[in-house]
């Protein structure tokens, strides 16, 4: 049978410290993510979110478990052995934009794909392919203090989402924005999830209300997958 998951997390802990003051933030954490799904991560402060992405997304390695994303399998390996996990198989956003204020959007994006290894030309052409899959192609010379909030995070999802990674790890993606402009944030991540050249996207958020709007919500509760649904999560409340 074909893999129906692009991401699969299994039995993965990790803790910091040592001794009594030794803390276990991820106990035995096991989730799926399926191709062109966006889930929403939810849970309180130290629970073990942003541990879970780092690990995920390769900056940080577990103390047992395994993590298989499309042909990479990792979980315990050093981040210096996943360089091309992170160039090829994940891309990140963050709450700050971490743009470059002297280079264009289209310049932030290529330079990403450039160091990933491609050739300028190439990285340049994958660059405005990507910023307009997120609605810049009028944009691409402008640098980031031309730009609003919202296109600002567009140029950091097209610096993400270029070289066709098959998963993006979001972390709080909306918080340095306004609440319109977080919506259609949101509804990017949905058209990029379920349109042509589907990916899968894993968004950490503190919103509720952005989160019932994703194909999925996790929550994180005494370092395991308390829930996997809007319902469950909320104890039975649809």
């Amino acid at each position: 049978m074909p893999v129906s998951f692009v991401l699969r997390v299994s039995n993965l802990n990790r803790g910091f410290g040592s001794g009594i003051a030794r803390l276990e933030v991820l106990q035995g954490i096991d989730m799926e993510i399926q191709p062109g799904e966006l889930v929403a991560l939810m849970g309180p402060s130290g629970c073990g979110k942003s541990t879970l992405l780092n690990i995920i997304g390769g900056l940080l390695e577990a103390d047992s478990g395994s993590i298989s994303l499309t042909e990479f399998n990792y979980g315990i390996a050093h981040p210096k052995k996943l360089v091309d996990l992170r160039r090829r198989g994940v891309g990140w956003i963050f709450q700050d934009f971490h743009l470059l204020n002297h280079l264009s959007a289209l310049d932030n994006v290529a330079l990403a794909l450039e160091l990933s290894g491609l050739e300028s030309s190439t990285a340049e052409e994958e660059a405005r392919t990507a910023l307009e899959r997120v609605g810049l192609s009028d944009r691409v010379s402008f640098k980031p203090d031309e730009l609003s909030g919202g296109q600002r995070q567009r140029v950091a999802i097209a610096r993400a989402i270029a070289g066709s990674r098959p998963l993006v790890l979001a972390d709080e993606p909306t918080g340095n924005l306004d609440i319109k402009s977080g919506e259609d944030i949101l509804e990017l991540f949905k058209e990029l999830c379920h349109g042509e050249d589907a990916i899968s996207i894993l968004m950490v958020t503190h919103d509720p209300v952005l989160a019932s709007k994703a194909d999925r919500m996790l929550l994180l509760r005494d370092g395991k997958v308390a829930a996997s649904s809007i319902k469950e999560a909320w104890g039975g409340q649809a």
